[in-house]
C-alpha cells in the first residue's frame, strides 16, 4: 500500500502530507526501499512461478 492513500489517525489528513510527527514518522517508514513492496501481486505471483521452474529445471538435470 502506498502511503499517499493513508490517513492519519492522529490528525485525520493525509499521511503524504506529514502535517503532525506521527504522519511523518509513518512517510519515513514507509518510503524506505524494499525490493518487494513496490511489487504488485502479479509481478510477485510471476517471480515465483520463474522461481519453481528454475527449481523444476535444476532437479531434472541432476536426476
Amino acid at each position: 500500500m502506498t502511503y499517499d492513500r493513508l490517513v492519519c489517525a492522529n490528525c485525520a489528513a493525509p499521511v503524504s502530507e506529514g502535517r503532525c510527527p506521527v504522519c511523518r514518522a509513518n512517510r519515513e517508514r514507509l518510503q524506505q526501499v524494499n525490493f518487494f513492496t513496490g511489487l504488485n501481486p502479479t509481478a510477485l505471483i510471476a517471480l515465483l512461478v520463474v522461481l519453481v521452474a528454475a527449481v523444476a529445471l535444476l532437479a531434472h538435470q541432476t536426476v
